[in-house]
């Protein structure tokens, strides 16, 4: 049985599979396809030709454009499908063409985007990955399985990013860059193969920070970096001198954690 609010409006050609939840105010335009495992939360907007399939929750808000394919299984060799699921958050924006997959039973069977995000036309975000709130995925972006991006990242272009990355916090990646090991918070990350070029400043400035703290957090980041020792020696060597500076305590617990990926560095082949 659908679940549909009498406040929603859909077109009489889009075909909406029994089991659906369609909330409040929800647009469904002309040509699209809602799966039977679907959720649709108050005031979604779908333009035309749009399919949402899969175990999948899309929150309040969000918009989603002609051609986008949102919640089909995961394209990996082992998957399996049974019981996986997508969450999207509100108020995302999701233009023309693009691909969110299910998680899988094998990584904990879900994949989660955050809130506030806008994803440009064919970008993809593959099973497992884990997005947080206020991220731009530029056009043609490709994110592989499991990769993990956190707050206010901005991905250029036609960029790619290797399964089980991290991408920190406010990162910055240039357009047609390829990201094959974990990018710090704040981080510019330009080429291919991909180098830390230095500080996301204009993000930092943009986000409020002030520059006796913006002059701080480029010292941390010439401490671990041009360092010595390996970059993760070098990071351990200086915590005690950032616990009062948060942003470059957040770089510095990047480093130390757990991480299936090396760290992107100015010179990969140069240090561990």
């Amino acid at each position: 049985m659908r679940m549909i609010a009498s406040s929603a409006k859909i077109h009489p050609s889009s075909a909406i599979e029994g089991g659906a939840v369609i909330g409040e105010n929800v647009k469904i335009g002309p040509f699209c396809h809602i799966g039977p495992n679907v959720v649709l939360a108050d005031e979604v907007e779908i333009l035309s030709h749009v399919t949402v399939i899969g175990r999948t929750t899309v929150g309040k808000g969000t918009k989603i454009f002609p051609g986008a394919v949102i919640g089909g299984d995961s394209q990996s060799m082992h998957h399996s499908a049974l019981n996986t699921t997508l969450v999207i958050g509100e108020n995302c924006t999701i233009r023309e063409g693009v691909t969110m997959n299910t998680g899988t039973v094998e990584h904990g069977g879900a994949t989660i985007v955050g809130d506030n995000n806008l994803f440009l036309a064919y970008s993809h975000v593959a099973h497992d990955c884990r997005l947080g709130n206020n991220i731009i995925l530029s056009n043609n972006v490709m994110l592989a399985g499991h990769v993990t991006v956190a707050d206010r990242a901005i991905l250029g272009g036609g960029s790619a990013v290797h399964q089980f990355t991290r991408i920190g916090r406010q990162a910055f990646i240039g357009g047609l860059s390829a990201v094959s090991y974990d990018v710090i918070p704040y981080g510019m990350l330009n080429g291919n193969p991909g180098l830390l070029s230095g500080l996301n400043v204009v993000g930092m400035t943009r986000a409020g920070f002030d520059r006796s703290t913006i002059h701080r957090v480029r010292r941390c980041y010439k401490q671990i970096f041009e360092g010595d020792g390996s970059i993760r020696a070098n990071a351990a060597a200086i915590c005690d001198e950032y616990l009062d500076c948060a942003p470059a305590l957040e770089i510095l617990d990047f480093i130390a954690a757990e991480s299936d990926r090396a760290l992107s560095s100015p010179n990969r082949g140069a240090k561990g």
